[in-house]
């Protein structure tokens, strides 16, 4: 059984548009021709592969048909570079995923200095570092910054670099909860801030100081650029990466916590997606710390 390209192309753009009709104007064709390619797609494959929510919602062999969509336009992208038949100005699009710190620090650099050189568009996914290897298993994206060594199924891992964060507070505040010292007593008192439900560091600092993170007030400001805002402005204390903190704030002392990041993309021979690879490696060797 074989997989027509197109088709699986109809797919991915259903998948990365959300409808059916946003899909059918990115493919310049009727609605009613994308959800009869669907249709005959599934039933070629015996399998649902678009659940028709809105948004659309991919099924596990929906995923695996999208990761085939983009492997393909991707070699084929490489292949016609190589022939020197590529259209002038066409264009192709690489998803990838990254952590919210690392977005707002190092890693939008680097994709600039591509884009003012190449016709590429990055589709950017934001994701805590510890769940973005996530969207490489659905096909979601073609490369990931991950905190993940272990490759997943089907891609290959290689060290960044170490993302370093600080416990830090807005002068002001940091007289009000810690005038007497960064004690257990008053850090189960201070206010923090955390970044999401998901998000970790405030915890695990706590527990270094012998503190419980349960019962400690704090406030949820999933933006990374509004976290250290917040911080600044003394709504509470954070960790802040370290290539984020401007001189303004106030150390509380504690651990240094690390995180180590990882560039982990799919294995495919692609002269483009190593390119980025290199250009993102390259960024993260000057301003991340050593492994």
């Amino acid at each position: 059984m074989r997989i027509d390209p197109e088709l699986a192309a109809t797919v991915a753009a259903v998948a990365d548009e959300g409808t059916l009709e946003a899909g059918s104007r990115r493919l310049r064709i009727t609605p009613s021709a994308v959800s009869q390619r669907l249709k005959l797609l599934e039933q070629q494959l015996g399998r649902v592969l678009v659940v028709r929510t809105k948004p659309v919602r991919l099924t596990a062999a929906g995923e695996a048909v999208v990761r085939l969509a983009r492997q393909i336009a991707l070699l084929e992208h490489d292949a016609l570079g190589s022939l020197g038949l590529d259209e002038e100005g066409a264009r192709i699009s690489i998803p990838l995923a990254v952590n919210a710190d690392s977005m707002a620090t190092w890693f939008l650099q680097p994709l600039a200095r591509m884009s003012a050189e190449r016709a590429i568009d990055f589709d950017l996914h934001r994701d805590d570092q510890n769940f973005t290897a996530r969207l490489l298993e659905s096909g979601t994206v073609m490369a990931a910054v991950t905190s993940e060594e272990t490759p997943v199924a089907g891609c290959s891992s290689s060290p960044l670099g170490v993302l370093e964060y600080r416990a830090m507070a807005e002068r002001g505040f940091a007289d009000r909860w810690f005038g007497r010292g960064v004690t257990p007593d008053a850090l189960a008192l201070a206010p923090f801030v955390d970044f999401d439900r998901r998000d970790t560091l405030q915890h695990e600092w706590l527990r270094a100081n012998g503190v419980s993170p349960e019962g400690v007030p704090r406030h949820y400001v999933p933006a990374s650029h509004d976290y250290a805002r917040a911080v600044e402005l003394g709504l509470g204390w954070g960790m802040v990466p370290v290539l984020q903190d401007a001189g303004v704030l106030v150390p509380l002392g504690g651990p240094t916590l690390r995180v180590g990041l990882h560039w982990q993309q799919w294995n495919l021979r692609s002269r483009l997606l190593d390119e980025i690879a290199a250009e993102v490696a390259a960024e993260a060797a000057r301003v991340l710390a050593p492994v």
